[in-house]
């Protein structure tokens, strides 16, 4: 059974910091194109980046681009995302999905994601 865990979420003030991760679990995840999706309260979900399979190219979406970064380790089957100078609209539930396609955005599995707030 495919499993995404994540964590790291919280309260964060704007222009402060917060570090996501995401541990996958029943998929190879070698060789798959991974991303993060947000949905906001009372939105849809939103794929704010997608990482290729050897992690040497990343798209972003424009509502994050140049605050976010995202990274990978195979070897620990792991996503993570960098949120630096977060603003009060990055609030959400964040989650992470196999796929490379930027448009598709899954809504997230029962249990899964982590929410972050921000707020000061």
């Amino acid at each position: 059974q495919v499993q995404f865990v994540e964590s790291g979420g919280g309260l964060v003030q704007p222009g402060g910091s917060l570090n996501l991760s995401c541990v996958v679990s029943g998929f190879t995840f070698t060789g798959f194109s991974m991303k993060w999706v947000r949905q906001a309260p009372g939105k849809g979900p939103e794929v704010i980046v997608l990482i290729n399979p050897t992690g040497d190219n990343a798209k972003y979406a424009d509502s994050v681009k140049g605050r976010f970064t995202v990274s990978r380790d195979d070897a620990k089957k792991m996503v993570y995302l960098q949120m630096n100078n977060p603003e009060p609209d990055d609030t959400a539930l964040y989650y992470c999905k196999a796929g490379r396609n930027m448009q598709i955005a899954m809504p997230p599995n029962p249990g899964q994601g982590t929410k972050v707030t921000v707020s000061s």
